[in-house]
C-alpha cells in the first residue's frame, strides 16, 4: 500500500481534507444557512480521493457527512430539500473519491512492480564495477535524462582479463528500449571479448560484427576501449567516434589524447573507412583518467554553453573517488539546470604504492 507520506507528499496534504471541512463549517456558521455553503462539505473527501487511501476516503467522508448533518441541525436544513441534497453530494463525492483513490492505488503498485523490474533488469545490464582492481580505484556514475530512469542508452564495463585491465564506455544511437537492447548486446559482446581476444582491435571488430549483424544498420554505437598496463604504467585506447578520454596529471595538468584517425562508430563500419587503431597513453601513480559520454561535454546552460570539464577536472580532486564523481555530476546537472541527455561517466584512479 502506497500512502500519501509514503510517495513523499508535503504532511500538509494529508490534513489538508480536514482544514478544508473545518474552514467550510467555520464559514457556513459565520455567514448563515442563505450563503449555502453546506454543500461545500463534500471537498473533504474529494482532496482525501486524491492523495489518500481508499479507506482514509471513506472515514473522511464519514467524517464530512455527519459534518453535514450537525450543521444541517444548525441551520435548520435538516429535513429540507437542500439538506438532503448536501448531504447526498457528500455521499456521492466520498464514493466517487473512494473509487478513484482505490485505481490510484492500484496503479502506483502496478508502478512499483516496474520499477523493482527495471532495478533487476538495470544489475543484469549495468552490473556494479568493481571498486579496486590493483594499484587502480574505480568508480562510475550514470544520470538518466528520464526522470527515474535506471535505465539507458550509455553503457560503461570494466573486465580484468588477462590481457590487462579492459574498459569500455559507450554511447548508442537513440533512445527507448531499441537503446538499451542494442547496449545489452554491446556489454555481453565486451564481457566475453574482454577475455578472449589478445588484442584490443579484435575486440573492437568483434563488437562491430555482432552490432551490424543484431542492428541491421538501425543503430550505432559510439565508444572507447582502454586497456590499462600498470606494470608498464600505459593505456592503450581505441577510440570509435567518441569524445576523447581525460587524464589529469599529478600536478593536476589535463590531458585529453587523441587519436591518430577518427574511425565510425561501431556498427557504421559497412560504410567504409579505417577501422579503428589503438594508440597509446602514458598512465602512472598519482593519474586520474575519466572517461565519459556526450552527455557530459554536451551539457548546456541557459546561455547555451557547454560544460567547462578541463577547467572543473580539479572537482575530482577528492581523495574518494565516489565521491569525487559524484561531486562532478552534481555539477554538471546544475550548469544544465537538469539532466537533459544521459551522461555516464567511469573513473580510474592508479594509486601510488
Amino acid at each position: 500500500m502506497i500512502t500519501a507520506k509514503r510517495r513523499g507528499d508535503p504532511a500538509v496534504l494529508s490534513w489538508l481534507p480536514i482544514v478544508v471541512m473545518a474552514l467550510v463549517a467555520a464559514m457556513d456558521i459565520t455567514a448563515g444557512p442563505q450563503a449555502g455553503f453546506l454543500p461545500l462539505v463534500s471537498l473533504g473527501p474529494a482532496f482525501a480521493g486524491l492523495i489518500g487511501t481508499w479507506r482514509r476516503t471513506v472515514l473522511i467522508g464519514c467524517a464530512a457527512l455527519l459534518l453535514c448533518a450537525g450543521l444541517a441541525v444548525y441551520d435548520g436544513l435538516f429535513d429540507t430539500r437542500r439538506g438532503y441534497t448536501a448531504m447526498a453530494s457528500v455521499a456521492g463525492v466520498t464514493l466517487a473519491g473512494a473509487l478513484a483513490a482505490g485505481t490510484r492505488m492500484r496503479r502506483e503498485a502496478e508502478l512499483a512492480s516496474v520499477r523493482s523490474i527495471a532495478e533487476v533488469a538495470q544489475r543484469v545490464l549495468q552490473r556494479p564495477v568493481p571498486r579496486q582492481v590493483g594499484p587502480l580505484e574505480v568508480a562510475a556514475s550514470y544520470t538518466s535524462a528520464v526522470a527515474e530512469s535506471r535505465i539507458g542508452g550509455d553503457l560503461y564495463e570494466v573486465v580484468v582479463s588477462p590481457y590487462g585491465v579492459r574498459v569500455i564506455v559507450g554511447d548508442v544511437q537513440g533512445k527507448g528500449l531499441a537503446a538499451v537492447e542494442t547496449a545489452a548486446l554491446v556489454l555481453g559482446v565486451f564481457r566475453e571479448a574482454a577475455h578472449d581476444e589478445p588484442d584490443l582491435a579484435a575486440v573492437a571488430a568483434r563488437l562491430e560484427r555482432t552490432v551490424t549483424r543484431e542492428a541491421n544498420g538501425e543503430k550505432f554505437v559510439t565508444a572507447i576501449l582502454a586497456e590499462i598496463h600498470t606494470d608498464e604504467e600505459s593505456i592503450a585506447f581505441l577510440n570509435c567516434g567518441h569524445p576523447a578520454p581525460m587524464i589529469i596529471r599529478p600536478d593536476r595538468s589535463v590531458d585529453f589524447p587523441l587519436p591518430p584517425a577518427y574511425a565510425l562508430p561501431i556498427g557504421m563500419g559497412g560504410l567504409g573507412g579505417d577501422p579503428p587503431h589503438p594508440y597509446r597513453a602514458d598512465f602512472g601513480p598519482g593519474e586520474q583518467l575519466l572517461l565519459y559520454t556526450d552527455g557530459v561535454t554536451e551539457a548546456r546552460n541557459a546561455e547555451g554553453t557547454f560544460y567547462p570539464l578541463e577547467e572543473r577536472a580539479g572537482l575530482l580532486d577528492l581523495f574518494d573517488a565516489n565521491a569525487a564523481l559524484e561531486v562532478l555530476r552534481r555539477d554538471i546537472v546544475l550548469h544544465a539546470s537538469g539532466p537533459h541527455d544521459d551522461a555516464a561517466m567511469l573513473l580510474l584512479r592508479y594509486r601510488r604504492g
